[in-house]
C-alpha cells in the first residue's frame, strides 16, 4: 500500500476512491458499497460525518432494546447497541425474571470526578506548600469565567489539592481537582479548567518563586472511584426455585454466589465475568453516545482497586434471602458532547424519559447486573454455549447463505441438540445433497 501526503485535505469521495484503489481489484464497487450505508439524508450525513476524522461511511450496528425493566419501581424500555443478539435477549430475560420480584433498585452513591495538573518542580517542597493558598486563590479567581455557568447548575470544583510525588519520580508534583459536572459528563469542562490552572501555577512560579516550574500535562482522569452507582436485587430464596427446573431456590442461590466468589477470587474468571457485565453497560453507553472506553478502563481500574484483579459484583445469602449487587465508577452525561446531536442517541435518551446523569447512571448498572445475572445462570444451569449458540445461529446461517427453507430446517433441527458451527455446516451439507 503506498503512501499519501495531504490525505485530510482531499474530498470524501477523493478519500474513497484512493483508499479502494489502494487494496481492491474492483475500486468502483467498493466505493458504491462504502455510498450505499450513507444516510439518503445528506444533511444527516454530514453531521455524522463531523464526529470522526477522514470518514468515508458509516458502519452499522443493531439497535435493540430490552423491554420490561424495573428499575426504582420505574419500568424502562431499555436501548442497547450491540452486535451480539445474546446481549439483548440476556438483559430481557434477566428483567423478566426480576420484573415479579421486585425489580432493580439503584442509587448513585457519589457523582465526584478527577482531574490533575502535574508538574516537574526544584526547588523545596516546603516552598511550594508555603505558596500553595496564593497559587490556589489565583487559580480559582481566574477560571471563574469557566466555572460560572457550571456552578450555576450546581457544580463546579469541590476540591484542589497539591501533592508530593517526588519519592516516586524526582521532582515530580501534582495538582489534583476535584469536579461535581451535574448533567454533563464535563470532560471539555474539566480540561480547559486544568489548562488555566496549569497557565497560572507557571505563571506565579516566574512571578513569586525562584526556581522554574514546569507543567508537563494538564488533563482528566478516567478512573473515577468516587463517581460510583450501585445497584441490586434480592428475594427470598424459595423465590428462586420457580426460575431453574432442575434446582431448588436454595441449591441454585448456593450455587450462583460460590460462582461469583470464584470471580472474586480468580482473575482469569473475574476478567470474563465482568466483561460480560460491559456487555450490558456497553451496549447503553453506546445507545446514549456515551464514551464506553473511558467507562470500561475506568471500571476495569475500579476492579483492580485492591492490588488484585476481581469481581465487580457479590453475592450473599443471608437470614433466607438471596442478595445480588454491582458497584460500578460511571461517568456520564445527558447534555453535551453527541448526546444531542446524534439522532439515535437523542432518541434512546427519550425512551428512557429524558433522565439526568445520576438516572442514567442507575438505568445502566441495573442493566449490567441483569446481564451478568444472566450469563450466571446459564454457566451454572444449562451451561452458556446452549442460549449463546442458538442466538447465534442466525449468524451461522448466514454465513452459509442458508435460504428460508433450509433456514426453518436448521432452527427445527437444532431445536433440542447443541449448536456449532461444525454441526451447521455438517447438517446443511447433507440437506443439500439430498435436495
Amino acid at each position: 500500500m503506498e503512501t499519501i501526503k495531504g490525505f485530510s485535505k482531499l474530498s470524501k469521495s477523493e478519500k474513497m476512491q484512493w483508499v479502494a484503489t489502494q487494496f481492491a481489484s474492483d475500486a468502483k464497487a467498493v466505493v458504491e458499497e462504502w455510498q450505499s450505508f450513507w444516510h439518503p439524508e445528506a444533511e444527516q450525513q454530514r453531521v455524522l460525518d463531523g464526529f470522526s476524522e477522514n470518514t468515508l461511511s458509516n458502519f452499522p450496528i443493531p439497535f435493540g432494546v430490552a423491554p420490561n425493566f424495573i428499575i426504582n419501581d420505574q419500568v424502562y424500555t431499555i436501548p442497547m447497541v450491540i452486535e451480539e443478539s445474546s446481549v439483548v435477549a440476556a438483559a430481557a430475560y434477566a428483567a423478566k425474571i426480576w420484573m415479579s420480584r421486585g425489580g432493580f433498585r439503584a442509587e448513585v452513591v457519589n457523582s465526584v470526578k478527577i482531574g490533575q495538573v502535574h508538574f516537574l518542580w526544584k526547588g523545596t517542597t516546603n516552598t511550594l506548600f508555603e505558596h500553595f493558598e496564593a497559587i490556589k486563590h489565583k487559580m480559582l479567581s481566574n477560571a471563574k469565567p469557566i466555572t460560572a455557568r457550571m456552578e450555576k447548575r450546581g457544580g463546579g470544583i469541590l476540591e484542589v489539592e497539591l501533592l508530593d510525588k517526588t519519592k516516586e519520580e524526582p521532582n515530580y508534583y501534582q495538582l489534583k481537582v476535584s469536579f461535581e459536572t451535574c448533567d454533563s459528563m464535563g470532560a471539555n469542562f474539566i480540561n480547559s479548567v486544568l489548562e488555566s490552572f496549569g497557565k497560572d501555577l507557571k505563571g506565579y512560579a516566574q512571578t513569586h518563586l525562584e526556581d522554574p516550574l514546569e507543567v508537563v500535562m494538564a488533563i482528566l482522569s478516567n478512573y473515577t472511584p468516587d463517581c460510583l452507582v450501585k445497584a441490586w436485587v434480592n428475594c427470598p430464596v424459595e423465590q428462586l426455585t420457580h426460575i431453574c427446573q432442575d434446582l431448588d431456590g436454595a441449591t441454585f442461590a448456593q450455587k450462583f454466589c460460590t460462582a461469583v466468589r470464584i470471580a472474586e477470587i480468580d482473575p482469569y474468571r473475574a476478567t470474563t465475568h465482568n466483561k460480560g457485565i460491559y456487555n450490558g453497560i456497553d451496549a447503553v453507553v453506546l445507545a446514549t453516545a456515551n464514551d464506553f472506553r473511558a467507562i470500561e478502563a475506568c471500571g476495569h481500574a475500579y476492579a483492580s482497586r485492591d492490588g488484585q484483579y476481581r469481581s465487580l459484583s457479590r453475592c450473599t445469602v443471608e437470614r433466607g434471602i438471596f442478595h445480588f449487587e454491582l458497584t460500578v465508577p460511571m461517568a456520564v452525561g445527558t447534555v453535551g458532547g453527541l448526546t444531542k446531536l446524534h439522532p439515535i442517541a437523542r432518541r434512546s435518551l427519550e425512551l428512557l424519559g429524558n433522565p439526568s446523569a445520576k438516572e442514567l447512571m442507575q438505568i445502566i448498572a441495573s442493566v449490567g447486573l441483569a446481564q451478568n445475572f444472566a450469563a450466571l445462570k446459564s454457566l451454572i444451569t444449562t451451561g452458556i454455549q446452549q442460549g449463546h449458540m442458538k442466538m447465534h445461529l442466525y449468524n451461522i446461517l448466514q454465513h452459509f447463505n442458508a435460504q428460508n427453507g433450509e433456514v426453518e430446517a436448521t432452527l427445527q433441527h437444532f431445536k433440542d441438540k447443541v449448536v456449532s458451527f461444525n454441526a451447521v455446516r455438517t447438517f446443511l451439507e447433507e440437506n443439500r445433497k439430498v435436495s
